[in-house]
């Protein structure tokens, strides 16, 4: 589909849909799982795709955060995870068929891309779309400038149970940390802070054999659809607010090869 005919699906859905909703992401079949579902059960849905981040400049960044040992470490258990993917994509189908998951664009599905969330041009498609609501799912942080130009709430799907598994990997670090009872999810209002906007919902679940890392995002849409409904059509009704889970804080990020390794042999958690 050219860009030009998502434009002009983008201004029909804003005119056919009193509450437009806009989903900014980089993509991925859990989140169009996701969107999916928000789509049948509250109205259309505009989606704002953004490029992925080069992994030249993810690297530099982590390095300059965490040092190089980190950074490396953390690579090799993203290119592990992305081989993993290809070689368990037959669990990653039944998983999908077992759970009824929609992962991917459906025809007609408005789409339009911008290089990234954290733009003039993501904020220019939002502005001409006129949403009611914007949820994050698997994009960049955006800046204070970018969240105080908004025009509607933001809310955010995050993979983990905030604040306590803020950052990457939530599902995975609680089951690392012998944590089965907070695999879970939370949608969240976003403010400029690594998943510590006030809490909206959270939705709780279990691995099932065969869940790796490579799987836990997919497990984690499945029993997170509800959540992420429940919370478009609270903000949509004006209806947002926020509770207390009395967890601790920490930020998360990838796992570093030899830790993901050691968790693996030592604790059958991969």
């Amino acid at each position: 589909m050219r860009p030009v005919f998502k434009r002009v699906l983008a201004v029909a859905a804003s005119e056919s849909n009193t509450q437009p909703i806009v989903v900014v992401t980089e993509g991925g079949p859990h989140i169009w799982a996701i969107i999916n579902a928000i789509a049948d059960r509250v109205g259309p849905v505009s989606v704002i795709l953004e490029n992925p981040e080069s992994k030249k400049r993810l690297l530099m960044g982590r390095a300059r955060r965490q040092g190089w040992i980190s950074a490396v470490g953390q690579l090799g258990t993203m290119v592990l995870t992305r081989l993993g993917k290809r070689f368990l994509a037959g669990h990653a189908e039944r998983l999908i068929a077992e759970e009824k998951l929609a992962t991917e664009p459906r025809q007609g599905q408005t789409i339009v891309h911008v290089p990234t969330a954290n733009g003039p041009e993501c904020l220019k498609e939002i502005a001409s779309i006129g949403p009611r609501v914007v949820l994050l799912a698997g994009c960049r942080l955006l800046s204070k400038d970018i969240l105080a130009r908004m025009p509607c709430p933001v809310l955010n799907y995050h993979a983990g149970i905030a604040p306590k598994y803020r950052g990457m990997n939530g599902g995975y670090w609680a089951l690392a940390s012998g944590d089965q009872d907070n695999f879970g999810t939370t949608v969240h209002l976003v403010d400029a802070g690594v998943d510590t906007g006030g809490v909206l919902k959270q939705a709780r679940g279990r691995p099932k054999t065969g869940d790796t890392i490579a799987s836990y995002a997919l497990r984690q849409a499945a029993f997170s659809r509800d959540i992420c409904v429940e919370a478009v059509k609270n903000a949509l009704a004006g209806r947002l607010e926020t509770i207390d889970p009395n967890l601790p804080s920490k930020q998360w990020y990838h796992p570093t090869i030899w830790f993901y390794l050691w968790t693996g042999l030592t604790r059958r958690v991969w």
